[in-house]
């Protein structure tokens, strides 16, 4: 695979692309609908996401990734690139999604940031500090808080031990990484399913890699229980 930064001296500046991985079904907020087409404040969350990420200014392109059946978008929303692709994983979307972005033009030496669409609370100018630090980084990287709780070990329901927390961060999004190697990264591990991918930094770490951690903000949650709800809710109602 060639180098990305001798790729990039070919090919110019590099465009910033969002990947929305938007197929899950979202069983642990206990809703009808997929979690991410649930309103809170008045809109469906995913459209608040978009809104925060659509208000980057050096984002390029915005590519959406549903479910084939999906019958939630009746039309493309405006700034952004739905792509029927979905997958039965998280990591399966967003390698689909990757390769429809490819199709579309993207370069290999292009950043892509990939975004839950249950983080409706992330703002444009955490995106753009994410972009900050990891333009000139060989590797990409994600925002992440440092663990603020003590972690426990169970086995059984029971604590078997206190895991030492110094070092340890909470993995957020985005994630930014280069379209071509997380797409390779991904695509080494296609055919075991995907195993050991929790989110692109994962892949990109099996891939041998080391990616940026940048602080994030704890307001940056994803929306997955039911009580989560009613908080993004507030916090979005508090927001000008």
């Amino acid at each position: 695979m060639p180098d990305a930064t001798s790729e990039l001296t070919r090919s110019g500046t590099p465009r910033c692309h969002v990947l929305l991985p938007c197929a899950g079904s979202g069983t642990r907020a206990g809703t009808g609908l997929p979690k991410q087409y649930q309103p809170i404040a008045g809109q469906p969350m995913v459209l608040h996401t978009l809104a925060a990420l659509r208000s980057v200014t050096r984002i390029d392109s915005c590519l959406v990734v549903i479910a084939p059946e999906d019958s939630f978008w009746a039309s493309q929303p405006v700034g952004t690139t739905l792509a029927r692709c979905g997958g039965a994983t998280r990591a399966e979307s967003v390698f689909n999604g990757l390769q429809a972005l490819r199709d579309q033009g993207a370069a290999a030496s292009d950043w892509v940031l990939v975004h839950d669409a249950a983080r409706c609370l992330v703002t444009p100018a955490q995106v753009d500090a994410l972009i900050d630090a990891c333009w000139a980084d060989p590797v990409g990287g994600l925002l992440a808080l440092p663990l603020p709780d003590t972690l426990k070990a169970e086995a059984a329901g029971r604590v078997v031990v206190t895991v030492e927390r110094a070092g340890k961060w909470l993995a957020q999004t985005p994630q930014m990484f280069r379209v071509g190697a997380l797409h390779a990264a991904l695509a080494s591990t296609a055919a075991s399913g995907f195993a050991g991918v929790t989110d692109e930094a994962s892949a990109m770490e099996l891939a041998g890699h080391q990616p940026l951690l940048v602080r994030g903000s704890a307001q940056n949650f994803k929306v997955t229980y039911p009580e989560d709800f009613a908080l993004a809710e507030a916090v979005l109602r508090s927001r000008p």
